[in-house]
């Protein structure tokens, strides 16, 4: 068993947020370029000048935020490290099978519905093995918006406006939780 001081726990704690912020920046701008791509004719423009300036704009809050002292450091469990990337491979396997088998049955519309699902799934072990319960809130906000971008398949709604549907309130809630995180 070996024994962490308080500065070291801390120095942990800020590295695991700060990379939990970039992260989710990062992917949160995706799904607004993914979302933007659904809308008429400015809407990639207008959603990819957006995602600029929300991504630097988190980036530099959730840098700044957790500059200041830790007060909650996180209690990880026993190898940790290991489950994150369980996690994330079967994440990783998860997309890609969603991206093929979507191609290979010539419904391509299904992607970003599929790939929110895999993606709001794959937060509710994270939330656990990095005691952020923001991610739990993550989960359920894109397995929900997974699920109504299902129904609204279902219901004959386009490509282009379930994408947008569902892409750009994922982003918003990826930027949301990046900021969540920084203020824990």
């Amino acid at each position: 068993m070996t024994m962490t001081t308080d500065a070291e726990c801390s120095a942990l704690t800020r590295t695991l947020r700060r990379r939990g912020i970039v992260v989710l920046s990062v992917f949160a701008a995706v799904w607004a370029l993914a979302g933007g791509s659904g809308l008429p004719a400015p809407g990639l423009v207008v959603a990819g000048v957006s995602a600029a300036l929300l991504t630097a704009g988190t980036l530099a809050a959730g840098f700044r935020w957790t500059a200041r002292e830790v007060t909650r450091p996180v209690r990880l469990p026993e190898r940790w490290n290991r489950g994150v990337g369980i996690v994330n491979a079967v994440e990783a396997a998860a997309i890609v099978a969603v991206i093929a088998a979507s191609n290979a049955a010539g419904r391509q519309e299904w992607i970003p519905v599929g790939l929110c699902l895999v993606v709001g799934l794959h937060f509710f072990p994270l939330a656990r093995l990095y005691d952020q319960r923001q991610y739990g809130w993550l989960a359920a906000a894109l397995t929900a918006l997974a699920s109504i971008g299902t129904g609204l398949l279902a219901a004959g709604l386009s490509a282009e406006a379930v994408r947008a549907t569902v892409a750009l309130p994922a982003a918003l809630a990826l930027w949301g939780t990046a900021l969540l995180v920084a203020r824990d």
